[in-house]
């Protein structure tokens, strides 16, 4: 049976587990490490997929839970699939929608069958498990898809300020201590292994989509470890590690990270999912990822945030209301090329103009895109202090706005 993935390890970094590959997928390929633009309902808010090209990006990231609910998985199916529906002819990668549905509703209910939720469409009861989500990933066609996984919070509540109290509390995790809380992730190690078993069992083109694994435990190392051991015991094409930056410290991102990382099988496709700023894609990088996604930089770039070597640029701040200058002199994305300034920027965005979000949006991606070659290059060439010079921004304090 042919194979849905072919990874191979082009070049290892001789200071670091940071590796330089290239991933083979039906719908063409990819480089590693690689930053995936997420496309949420099919497409990446005011971006053709020329312009997403255009950026250096190489695969794109969809939701199965917003597809499922909207226009819903059978219909793209009829439609060839999200390839074909999107007319992105490239690699793409789907999450289960698990997370989205225990996340983003109010009410909501999870056991050992999955979440059953009420849609934010129409309210009406849906029930994801894990035969459903394969169902829907395999009806939408993704190159890359994600196993149904329990994604717990990961931070102890005896941490929490009062907001983020309140918050888990509506969200339906009433954990009262720490011991409470360790018990949600044992639960949550258990609940995701046999929900992977059932994806496995449940995915009917296992020649032509690749699904990975995911692996949880929280920030604890034994939970981390014996995560890694139960999800990697079964023979997948890739593996994820789950629960990273969803309220943790910096700290504990990268103590997670660094410790969870170098466990996985090291001929395999590793991602870190939903991560991150680039001070943590470096830090993963050299722990030995592979694959990222991360809402940054299209999420702040309709704020009229945008991304350079040295920093973040808020547009809307009065400083740039006569500034003539391009976002970044050196860049060569499409918005600075074409010599848009900060000040028509900032104008755009104080006059509700949707031409703003789509070009920072298309510098932010380019940003990011822009640092993978980089990073590329400094594991290549063993060079990292030259990539921190030309970065200052990896060596600056992270905000995380």
């Amino acid at each position: 049976m042919p194979q849905p993935l072919h990874f191979t390890i082009e070049h290892r970094c001789s200071e670091s587990h940071a590796r330089v590959g290239h991933i083979q997928t039906p719908h063409g390929a990819f480089d590693t490490p690689a930053f995936m633009p997420i496309g949420t309902r099919g497409t990446i808010r005011g971006l053709t997929p020329r312009q997403i090209r255009e950026t250096g990006s190489q695969i794109v990231l969809n939701n199965a839970y917003h597809l499922m609910l909207r226009p819903g998985d059978d219909l793209i199916a009829r439609m060839g699939g999200v390839h074909g529906f999107m007319r992105w002819d490239g690699p793409i990668l789907t999450d289960s929608g698990g997370y989205q549905a225990y996340s983003m509703s109010d009410i909501n209910s999870v056991d050992d069958e999955g979440v059953t939720f009420r849609s934010i469409i129409d309210g009406a009861e849906i029930h994801l498990g894990p035969e459903r989500s394969m169902e829907v990933q395999n009806n939408l066609g993704a190159d890359v898809i994600m196993a149904f996984d329990d994604c717990p919070p990961s931070v102890d509540p005896a941490t929490l300020n009062e907001s983020r109290k309140r918050l888990a509390k509506r969200k339906g995790e009433v954990l009262t201590d720490s011991r409470d809380h360790h018990q949600r992730l044992v639960i949550a190690n258990e609940r995701t292994v046999r929900w992977l078993q059932r994806c496995v069992a449940a995915h009917s083109k296992p020649h032509k989509q690749a699904l990975f694994g995911i692996v949880q435990g929280g920030t604890n190392p034994d939970l981390r470890r014996q995560s890694v051991e139960a999800i990697c015991n079964i023979d997948l094409p890739g593996y994820a590690v789950g629960g990273v930056a969803v309220g943790e410290s910096p700290d504990q991102i990268r103590s997670t990270v660094e410790f969870t990382v170098p466990l996985l099988p090291e001929e395999k496709p590793r991602y870190l999912m939903g991560v991150g700023y680039e001070q943590d894609l470096v830090m993963a990088i050299r722990a030995g990822v592979d694959m990222f996604d991360c809402v940054l930089p299209t999420r702040n770039g309709r704020n009229a945030c945008a991304f350079t070597r040295s920093g973040v640029l808020r547009l809307r701040n009065a400083r740039y209301a006569e500034d003539d200058a391009r976002i970044e002199e050196d860049c060569d994305c499409h918005t600075c090329q074409n010599g848009f300034s900060r000040a028509y920027l900032r104008h755009l965005f104080a006059s509700r103009e949707m031409l703003g979000p789509i070009l920072v949006s298309i510098h932010n991606i380019r940003h990011y895109q822009r640092l993978m070659l980089d990073i590329r290059k400094a594991i290549l060439e063993d060079s990292w202090s030259s990539l921190s010079r030309d970065w200052p921004v990896l060596d600056a304090p992270v905000s995380r706005e």
